[in-house]
């Protein structure tokens, strides 16, 4: 399963491209060629009136500070009025207190259960349910895997986590599952969402910090609180989409025999939809858990504490302990839910012993899993034994500095880590950045206009060039243009090595099987722990915060690419073949047409997930936004912080409306 979540252009893409698609393919392409001209010159129309205009009045280049607004005013006083009224006004003491109150008492009663538990007992219990909902194998990799995290010394922090996680999963299923409810049900509702989950969709997960923190503070409140906002959205979506796609014969057999709308919603709809449920609760676990690693900047605790204070320090050693129990408990997550979700609805194993199904299994999971608490209890110790532990931090850092002695620099011909970072400061990073800061602020909004509106609509156009408008109207026009910078420099490098590999692998099945488990493990790890390698390669910088971008993006690109090529219509090219074409040609006039819709979402996704690690490589010396949002947390200077939240919004809103094409026949379809 992927981490990343469904996106609505992902929803329009799902159908193999067939060959009465192109059946006139140079009338559709005259016409769109002839649809953008016009637009083009209507737009070198305006920019003929505007820009004499706008030059005259504002001499800048950069944005104008007459045009810009200083909300730090109102935010620190309402920061002020939060702070002075926390323990006293009506809405913090019988709201958000209680909110508060049953967040902390959730997680506490999750974190003292594992502790009785003790580490034999969680280890098995946790093995037993892996083995009844998923089988053999995904039981030994749990196994391992907790077994690992105790060998680590990491056990405690891994329960901490694991008790943000189960009360963070189970409100962002229940919420998002009832508004996916709605959706599904509600043509209304789902109109109405859908702006809103769209929006949600390209918010980098750092955003979602800044109003939490204005209202809880920092604590396990706010941290879980950020993550089920975080969470909570592919849940909706997938569970809209299931309901919304549930057979229309089905339905309407259920209907004639009279079942009211709760049978028909109970015994029709929901079991129809359950792979996207399942789907959607998969993709909620691997959100949440992103999150409640980076909500450990609020004060989450933790394993993202350590890997928090580990990078803040630039010890990789201790990053990497901490940084492994999270890949883990991805792993786990995701192959258990996932193997759940295939063997759900499957017929039981014939022949096979009755006191391993149904209910009995269960009674002898608990009774198994309360035998090895009591016989780890008796051991005598309720946390993993101090004396069955390994440490790696010395090693690993031996290792880095080893790498920084042998690698870093002074390798013949290819050169070492620092000198590729310095030639990628120097020949694209810089350049770009001064390029993009040299363009009058009116000429940027000319070109993001241009772009929106030749892959969309005029409302399309209207919502980017606003989006990048309200970045110069908050006074943050240079931090984002260099946050900008450093996310088209990635995604350029993204693309051309995510399209490469990907059509190699649609084109070799073995290197589609030998990537396959690489790319799972790379889609299952949170954006966290992508920082971690790249610091220890190339130190600290904008550098090491591209390529972790560019690593973070790159699976999700080339799966798409993959997936959109091998879907292409077998007729298609075997027309091709049949006409004398190579290979190439078939690529080319064939399958890269066809996967059109498939390569623009790869763009878009890769746009977006580059965007989330640009803004987090703040940890690692990116600057920018991502830096001003650090800032203002730490420091507690949240009008520094939330102004520069909101601009990473509008940036992520303009860069997924100008790479996710929108047809006027699309919009009204919606």
């Amino acid at each position: 399963m992927t981490a990343t979540t469904t996106s609505p252009a992902a929803e329009k893409t799902a159908a193999p491209q067939t060959p009465e698609t192109e059946e006139r393919p140079s009338l559709w392409r005259l016409a769109a060629g002839h649809h953008a001209v016009r637009k083009l010159a209507l737009l070198l129309v305006l920019a003929a009136v505007l820009v004499p205009l706008a030059h005259a009045t504002w001499h800048s280049g950069s944005w104008p500070g007459a045009l810009t607004v200083d909300v730090s005013g109102p935010l620190e006083k309402a920061s002020d009025w939060i702070l002075d009224n926390r323990d006293s006004h009506w809405i913090f003491l019988y709201f958000f207190g209680h909110i508060s109150q049953a967040i902390i008492i959730g997680v506490r009663a999750v974190y003292v259960a594992l502790l009785a538990l003790g580490w034999a007992g969680v280890t098995a219990g946790l093995t037993l349910v892996a083995w009844r909902v998923a089988g053999v194998r995904v039981a030994v990799t749990t196994l391992v895997s907790f077994a690992v995290c105790g060998l680590l010394g990491m056990w405690v922090p891994t329960m901490q986590t694991l008790a943000l996680m189960a009360v963070a999963v189970t409100a962002s299923v229940v919420i998002g599952g009832l508004l996916g409810l709605a959706g599904g049900l509600s043509e209304w509702a789902y109109r109405a969402q859908r702006p809103v989950l769209d929006t949600m969709q390209v918010l980098p997960a750092f955003a979602y910090l800044l109003p939490v923190v204005m209202i809880f503070g920092n604590g396990v409140p706010g941290a879980v609180l950020a993550t089920v906002i975080y969470a909570a959205p592919p849940m909706a979506r997938l569970t809209a989409l299931g309901l919304r796609g549930a057979d229309a014969g089905v339905l309407e057999a259920v209907a004639s025999l009279g079942a009211t709308w709760r049978q028909r919603l109970m015994s029709a709809r929901l079991p129809l939809a359950r792979k996207e449920l399942l789907l959607g609760v998969n993709q909620t676990i691997m959100m949440a858990l992103s999150m409640a690693v980076i909500a450990s900047v609020i004060g989450g605790g933790g394993l993202g504490d350590r890997v928090y204070q580990a990078l803040s320090t630039v010890d990789v050693g201790k990053a990497l302990a901490a940084g492994i129990p999270i890949v883990l408990l991805a792993v786990v997550m995701d192959r258990t839910v996932g193997s759940a979700g295939e063997r759900l609805g499957a017929p039981p194993a014939e022949g096979g012993p009755r006191l391993l199904r149904g209910w009995p299994a269960w009674a002898g999971v608990a009774v198994i899993t309360a035998v090895i608490t009591v016989a780890g209890r008796l051991i005598g110790s309720q946390t993993w034994p101090g004396g069955w532990t390994v440490a790696i931090e010395e090693p690993v850092n031996r290792f880095k500095e080893w790498i920084v002695d042998h690698l870093y620099t002074g390798v013949p011909v290819i050169g070492g880590t620092a000198d590729w970072a310095g030639d990628y400061l120097k020949w694209v990073l810089n350049p770009l950045r001064e390029g993009l800061q040299g363009i009058p602020w009116y000429g940027v909004l000319l070109i993001v206009a241009a772009l929106a509106w030749l892959v969309g609509t005029w409302a399309t156009a209207l919502t980017a060039t606003g989006a990048m408008a309200a970045i110069g109207v908050l006074g943050v026009w240079q931090s984002s243009l260099d946050t900008l910078s450093q996310v088209l420099a990635a995604v350029v490098v993204t693309l051309i090595l995510g399209f490469a590999i990907g059509i190699w692998a649609a084109r070799s099945a073995r290197l589609e099987r030998l990537l396959r488990p690489v790319l799972d493990v790379c889609q299952t790890m949170p954006q966290f722990v992508y920082l971690i390698p790249v610091v220890a390669l190339f130190d600290v910088g904008r550098a090491p915060a591209a390529a972790a971008a560019i690593v973070y993006a790159l699976p999700a690109v080339i799966r798409i690419t993959t997936q959109g090529l091998r879907n292409v219509d077998p007729a298609a090219l075997e027309a091709a073949r049949s006409l004398g074409a190579t290979r190439g040609q078939q690529l080319r006039q064939v399958q890269l047409p066809l996967a059109r819709p498939a390569l623009l979402l790869a763009v878009n996704q890769g746009v977006v997930l580059v965007l989330a690690v640009v803004v987090i490589g703040s940890l690692v010396g990116s600057g920018a936004l991502g830096y001003d949002v650090l800032f203002g947390l730490a420091q507690g200077d949240l009008a520094t912080g939330l102004v520069a939240g909101a601009a990473i919004v509008c940036l992520g809103l303009m860069l997924d409306r100008v790479t996710q094409p929108t047809s006027r026949r699309e919009k009204k379809g919606s």
